[in-house]
């Protein structure tokens, strides 16, 4: 946890030290997918991930960790989906595509590989 900036003083010669309490700070990843259908409310499908600590551990999503984020979006929606996506490495990776296309359900487009007019987290 990191704590909030502020102003402060000691005295001269002395660093001053705040002592923050709460867990230690890890890296939370979040991978989502955002719904939109025509005459119907948006959705958002989210799957959170919280890096355990661990040296040797996973720090960011797998590309399983994406085909299950697809898999529960469809199971919600219960209809074809058309997802748009960034050049990103695990997006690529010859696993995920080989789920993409087996599934008559999922039509995916890549974007451009840079286009901050078109995909807004590229700016992040």
């Amino acid at each position: 946890m990191t704590p909030p900036q502020a102003k402060t003083w000691s005295q001269r010669g002395r660093t001053p030290v705040v002592r923050v309490r709460g867990p230690p700070r890890r890296r939370v990843s979040i991978a989502a997918l955002t719904c939109y259908k025509p005459g119907h409310r948006s959705r958002l499908t989210q799957r959170p991930r919280r890096d355990d600590g661990r040296r040797d551990g996973r720090k960011s999503f797998s590309w399983r960790d994406h085909r299950d984020l697809l898999t529960a979006a469809h199971q919600r929606l219960g209809g074809p989906i058309v997802l748009v996506r960034d050049n990103l490495n695990v997006h690529k990776v010859v696993g995920l595509r080989e789920f993409t296309a087996s599934r008559d359900w999922l039509t995916v487009c890549y974007l451009p590989p840079y286009a901050p007019d078109l995909n807004p987290v590229e700016g992040i």
